[in-house]
């Protein structure tokens, strides 16, 4: 089947939708929902059997519609209606959630319903729910729909009706933070709803920020909405009854940067009493097995957080235990260097090569580790430098429905480093590194375990594929070919370096790179900052625009003879 996804922009949802039909054998295109002209053109230049609508902020116009079916995914139960559906799921407390499949009419959200599942609720952030809950959910439905229109059946329901009722687009008074009125468990609820856009509105030493990335700060009280504590690039902000620790805030004025609070904040909360607080690394051992669980938010890593997990590698390595697991977080593994504090300091260059350094030294550490076993966890989805970290383990476990997208080149052509052009070809070959790197799209696990990016399948969602990933390594901790292993290991990488040194790939991965950063030609500077201002795309890029590429899709993704 032709089918066609529709979106405001190529989202986590859209991505794993474009990964899974793909791989069910569909033919799919992407159109950016830029403008109804150039939906028409799309719908005209591809001519799908069908459109589908994964996330988008405005109507469909109704000449496509009309002319093409289209199915939207809507993330509320039957019968919900109105732009902030899970937003209000979240500030309502609903213990039961769901997404509902419907076809495009007239009258928003109100068409015949091809689909629906539900689940139950997590107290988390939006964005974490939607990356997992709705994800799976909408990936179900749209699946079911498939399926009964091959079958030539309709509709499950003439019309979006059920529990769920219209409402309205929640306002800025349904998302604002008053410490002296609100419990932390009554705040917190706020700003999980408020996640990822618009954030929850707080006046911090009378000045406005919205607020992101929050959680508990146990044991910490003040006067509420005074600045009472700090941790690593947290502040604690006490409420009514108790504290939030918050992570992340940004200025409401248009196209301001999200960054770390004690970023933004600067001296008065730098002068802050520094407590415990939330640890982006936490080490645990269980029997022989050491696990390093870390956590950066959106999978964005800074220098700071590169050394950060560095430091923390090596003091699990003091540890003489015969395997280490690098343990990501469900939601995001790792997306590479902070392009959020790049774009926010003086010299962007400075930064962006401060950075990359920063991650070059954690890939290398990881790399070099020759007297045990490294195991990459990959929970959650991975981009750019952070596909590459996890390659700098010795095998990679990867659970299914999370999302890579191992390249850097949408990213202003960026070269990249992180020992890429060493862990790439090293790991899937030559003719298929120059196929990952140069496709552009997004795989899941399929196709990464096709290529060699990931080695070993755990199957469900993030807290049984973590169970899953302990037994199977308690397992191979207890093998008797574990010794051997490790010394195969450590022989294989005196071989290549006495081949090519690491610090050779570093070299040339760097005299390449330094044009990305320092060079005439400023792409990279200018899609970073198109990338975090999140400035509207002005076209659909042709590596998922397949409609405006030319060719099939296999042809696309073949590897190029240069």
């Amino acid at each position: 089947m032709r089918i066609l996804l529709l979106c405001h922009s190529f989202n986590s949802l859209s991505q794993r939708l474009h990964v899974d039909l793909r791989q069910a054998g569909h033919d799919v295109s992407v159109e950016l929902d830029i403008h109804d002209d150039v939906t028409r053109e799309a719908v005209a230049l591809f001519g799908p059997d069908l459109m589908i609508a994964p996330f988008l902020k405005r109507p469909i116009p109704a000449d496509v519609w009309r002319q093409t079916l289209c199915l939207i995914v809507h993330p509320g139960i039957r019968g919900d209606r109105g732009p902030n559906s899970l937003d209000w799921a979240i500030l309502d407390g609903e213990t039961t959630w769901g997404v509902t499949l419907i076809e495009a009419r007239e009258e928003l959200d109100a068409g015949p319903v091809w689909a629906w599942a539900e689940f139950p609720m997590r107290a988390a952030r939006k964005s974490s729910i939607y990356r997992h809950e709705v994800t799976e959910a909408a990936t179900a439905c749209v699946f079911k729909a498939i399926e009964r229109i091959e079958r030539r059946q309709g509709p499950v329901m003439p019309a979006n009706w059920g529990r769920g009722r219209e409402r309205p687009a929640c306002r800025k008074s349904n998302r604002a933070l008053d410490p002296a009125r609100q419990s932390p468990e009554e705040a917190l609820r706020i700003i999980h709803a408020s996640d990822g856009d618009p954030g929850a509105s707080l006046t911090i030493s009378g000045q406005p920020f919205l607020v992101f990335d929050a959680e508990l700060a146990a044991g910490v009280s003040g006067p509420p909405g005074a600045l009472v504590a700090r941790s690593r690039q947290e502040v604690a902000v006490a409420f009514r009854e108790g504290a939030l620790w918050i992570g992340q805030l940004r200025r409401p004025e248009p196209r301001s940067l999200k960054l770390p609070a004690l970023y933004l904040l600067g001296a008065d909360a730098a002068a802050l009493t520094a407590i415990n607080g939330p640890e982006p690394c936490r080490y645990q051992e269980e029997g022989s097995v050491g696990f390093l669980h870390f956590r950066f938010h959106n999978g964005a890593m800074s220098s700071e957080d590169c050394d950060l997990l560095r430091e923390a590698i090596v003091a699990a390595k003091a540890r003489a235990l015969p395997i280490l697991v690098l343990r990501g977080d469900g939601d995001c593994w790792s997306n590479g260097i902070h392009l959020g504090i790049i774009e926010s300091t003086d010299s962007a260059a400075d930064e962006s090569w401060r950075n990359i350094n920063a991650m070059n030294e954690l890939v290398r550490e990881i790399i070099e580790t020759d007297d045990r076993l490294v195991i990459a966890g990959v929970l959650g989805n991975a981009g750019a430098g952070g596909v590459f970290l996890s390659l700098a383990a010795d095998e990679v476990w990867m659970r299914e429905g999370a999302i890579l997208n191992p390249h850097y080149k949408d990213m202003g052509n960026l070269y990249g480093s992180e020992y890429w052009t060493y862990l790439l070809p090293a790991r899937v070959g030559e003719d298929r590194g120059r196929r990952v790197t140069r496709a552009r799209l997004p795989m899941g696990i399929d196709e990464a375990f096709e290529l060699g990016l990931a080695t070993r399948r755990l199957r469900g969602n993030v807290d049984v594929a973590d169970q899953e990933l302990r037994r199977a390594v308690a397992e191979l901790a207890a093998s008797s070919e574990l010794a051997g292993r490790v010394a195969e290991k450590r022989a294989r990488r005196a071989r290549d370096e006495a081949a090519k040194p690491l610090a050779a790939y570093r070299e040339e991965e760097l005299r390449r790179l330094r044009r990305n950063f320092y060079g005439f030609d400023p792409s990279y500077h200018v899609a970073r900052y198109n990338f975090i201002r999140k400035t509207p795309k002005s076209r659909t890029p042709v590596s998922i625009a397949v409609h405006r590429a030319g060719g099939n899709e296999a042809e696309r993704r073949r590897p190029s003879d240069d």
